[in-house]
């Protein structure tokens, strides 16, 4: 009896082996990383998604979610409450961010030069910024406090009227204004330093060479070669703003203070997501912040960063005529 003829086994494409090899060496690496993603996916992409689609529905978080289309947008837009938390948001983040990075500028320019202790003062200007808001937002709440207050008491001291800086509507947001000054003006000079050391020297002595003065160096010099870094601190400062929260909560209270003078869009959007459990109309002031949010960061960028002139420039076809 004959053997059975034996049938040759497919050849195997080399690319098939290649991409097998390839697959082997770097399933280790894949593996390694796969826990930052799963998290991400958890915990970021999907309360991302889900708040999309949370913000077309109306769900108090207990019975079943009921699609409304743009029913929360469009109540949104003709919310009394929601234009006066951007209208406060809006004044807070002026009288913060605008002292606040121009004493940030102003302390990192003087860091940079050579003066005594400028690892103590370093360490201090950076220290608010580490400190634990809630505490901080409790100790100026006794500093700017109506009737005990180290302010007010200073103020009577010099024979001057006190100031309702927590009753007032101007006075609330001054005093969340000045929190915000004091905490993050430090962490901006260390950016700034940091953007200065970066700066060559021989700009600065070809400066004093020529005889400026400190003001003219500081202006002409330090400003213009910094741009990057102050575009940089102008959007985070214009996020970070309009994203107040545990100052004027733990300060004001859920209410915001009198007449709503502290009511934040954060804060807004807190109290109708987490008091009145309307998660749908939550997730829409979300996502309207994000859309103030990205608008406010593109006009930031094209005026800190020049570009929004519209000069015009030649053609391709005339420089490769030139």
């Amino acid at each position: 009896m004959s053997a059975a003829p034996q049938v040759p086994s497919p050849a195997v494409p080399p690319t098939a082996i290649r991409r097998r090899r390839v697959l082997r060496e770097r399933l280790p690496i894949y593996l390694a990383i796969s826990p930052f993603f799963l998290l991400f996916a958890i915990f970021g992409l999907f309360p991302i998604v889900f708040s999309i689609v949370l913000s077309f529905t109306d769900w108090d978080g207990m019975g079943d979610i009921s699609f409304v289309g743009l029913a929360q947008y469009t109540f949104l837009l003709t919310d009394a409450r929601f234009w006066n938390a951007v209208g406060n948001t809006f004044i807070i983040w002026f009288l913060s961010t605008v002292p606040m990075l121009s004493l940030a500028l102003g302390i990192a320019f003087l860091l940079h030069r050579n003066i005594r202790f400028t690892k103590f003062y370093r360490v201090a200007y950076f220290l608010p910024n580490v400190t634990s808001m809630v505490a901080m937002a409790i100790v100026f709440g006794s500093v700017f406090s109506d009737t005990f207050g180290l302010v007010n008491s200073a103020l009577t001291a010099l024979g001057l009227s006190s100031v309702p800086w927590l009753s007032s509507s101007l006075g609330i947001k001054v005093t969340i204004a000045v929190m915000v000054i004091w905490r993050f003006t430090g962490y901006n000079a260390i950016i700034y330093l940091a953007g200065l050391q970066a700066i060559p020297t021989d700009l600065y002595d070809a400066a004093e060479v020529d005889g400026a003065s400190t003001w003219q160096v500081f202006t002409r010099v330090t400003v213009p070669m910094m741009r990057p870094i102050i575009l940089f601190t102008v959007i985070t400062s214009t996020i970070g703003g309009l994203s107040l929260f545990t100052e004027p909560q733990v300060l004001l209270g859920d209410a915001g203070g009198a007449g709503e003078a502290g009511m934040t869009i954060v804060l807004y959007q807190y109290n109708q997501a987490f008091t009145q459990f309307d998660f749908g109309y939550g997730s829409a002031i979300a996502w309207a912040l994000f859309l103030i949010a990205a608008v406010f960061a593109v006009i930031n960028w094209r005026l800190v960063s020049g570009r929004g002139d519209s000069s015009p420039r030649p053609s391709r076809r005339k420089e490769a005529r030139r």
